[in-house]
């Protein structure tokens, strides 16, 4: 089909350019720069005494940017319906309008895009383009290509289904676009509740992480739903797919959809929250995350280890933190048999207090764990709340200190010795003697 270039809007703004009256273009001016000022005024005033919320976060930057637009339109809408009405000429506010429009969509969508999407290359790609595709839709629109184009892309399709269903390209973009917009709302959605579930102090978070997840999923399932009836697909015909991931999930992705449904197990029941101490599969560490397929444990050297979450459901996990933070640290000391063992243990008590991370509640102890080969084996428990920072530097203060307080008070720390004795016998009676030759 070929198009028709039709420049109606503007030929009717050149038409009452040369063929209208004065007075009909004042007015359009002066609605347009009234209601844009007004629209700037307003927006600065208002946006500068509404404080923005430490809580509720809707988008990237300050709104004041989304804020001048949308109130630029409708105050050129309010006076491009008063003149209207009062038949005035109003061409150059028709041409006008969709412009504003575009402006404040591009406005809105980097508002919220930005907001949704990780700051990086892909966000100013998804921005630029939906801003390139609303300037184009603004332009063809006043340039009276827009009903043509959409004309055109009606009349090409392909049928679809047992039914032979016609889904044409028209319905294809309504479609794609229907699909960009309903996941964008429903990832802002999910992305303003998210924070503001996560800014609340009221709530451990193993539930904030519950209900941000459980929004962010539901959301996605909804948008999806929504999008696909708009593309002409009926959401019934979804039931085989179902079936084929169904079994794909009994066989190929068991594993998958085990670890996922394990880590809602373990922020529903609470087993483990952020912060927490835990010793999973050998390794020792802090939880820093709870996501749906894995759990991330950070050590004491700083290496983070990426855990399954089936192995927190079906596996044996040491937990330090679970029931009270603080935990013991225990550290043996040896000292000679000649040695004050009750002096030893006295000393002992009397450097932990020096430390600050050292808690009073449980106390501090220290016994004689053994009797060795070498000398006494002492045994040092002491309580921590923080056990998130890691034992290796307070041990290692502890460790600094011991020395040099059993060498002020003549505590000896025995080390392994080997005495060599000589007996003689009487092979060793029979040689010469060095001396008397």
């Amino acid at each position: 089909m070929a198009l028709t270039l039709d420049l109606s809007p503007v030929a009717r703004v050149v038409d009452s350019l040369f063929g209208g009256s004065v007075g009909d273009w004042v007015l359009q001016v002066a609605v347009l720069l009234g209601g844009v000022f007004l629209a700037w005024l307003v927006a600065r005033r208002l946006c500068r005494r509404v404080p923005a919320s430490t809580q509720w976060q809707f988008g990237k930057g300050d709104f004041e940017r989304v804020a001048f637009p949308l109130l630029a339109l409708g105050f050129v809408a309010i006076g491009r319906f008063a003149l209207a009405r009062y038949r005035h000429d109003v061409a150059l506010l028709e041409i006008v309008a969709p412009l504003l429009i575009a402006f404040a969509f591009v406005r809105l969508a980097s508002y919220i895009l930005g907001h949704v999407i990780r700051e990086g290359g892909f966000q100013h790609s998804v921005i630029n383009v939906v801003s390139w595709t609303a300037w184009i839709l603004a332009a063809l629109h006043i340039s009276g290509l827009l009903p043509e184009i959409l004309t055109s892309l009606n009349s090409v399709g392909f049928t679809f289904g047992k039914s032979k269903a016609e889904i044409t390209a028209l319905d294809l973009l309504k479609g794609l676009i229907a699909l960009f917009l309903t996941v964008t709302l429903a990832l802002w959605i999910s992305r303003v509740t998210e924070g503001r579930v996560m800014a609340s102090g009221s709530l451990e978070v193993t539930t904030r992480v519950v209900i941000t997840k459980v929004v962010r999923i539901a959301t996605a399932f909804i948008a999806i739903f929504i999008a696909l009836p708009m593309m002409g697909i009926d959401v019934t015909t979804l039931s085989v797919f179902s079936g084929a991931l169904g079994v794909g999930l009994g066989f190929g992705l068991q594993k998958i959809a085990s670890n996922y449904v394990s880590g809602f197990i373990v922020l529903i029941d609470r087993s483990l929250r952020i912060g927490d101490v835990v010793t999973v599969d050998g390794r020792r560490g802090e939880v820093r995350a709870i996501e749906s397929r894995y759990t991330v444990i950070k050590g004491g050297d700083g290496v983070e280890s990426i855990i399954p979450n089936e192995k927190l459901i079906t596996e044996s996990v040491n937990h330090h933190t679970y029931s009270d933070p603080k935990i013991s640290m225990v550290m043996s000391v040896w000292i000679a048999y000649e040695s004050d063992v009750d002096k030893a243990c006295d000393r002992l008590l009397e450097i932990t207090r020096r430390h600050a991370r050292v808690i009073e509640d449980p106390p501090a102890s220290a016994r004689v764990k053994q009797l060795g080969a070498h000398g006494i084996e002492l045994e040092l428990t002491t309580w921590i709340a923080d056990p998130a920072v890691g034992e290796g530097d307070l041990k290692s203060a502890l460790f600094k200190e011991i020395p040099k307080a059993f060498k002020a008070d003549g505590i000896e720390i025995p080390y392994p010795r080997r005495d060599v004795r000589l007996i003689a016998t009487a092979e060793i009676d029979k040689l010469p003697n060095p001396s008397s030759t």
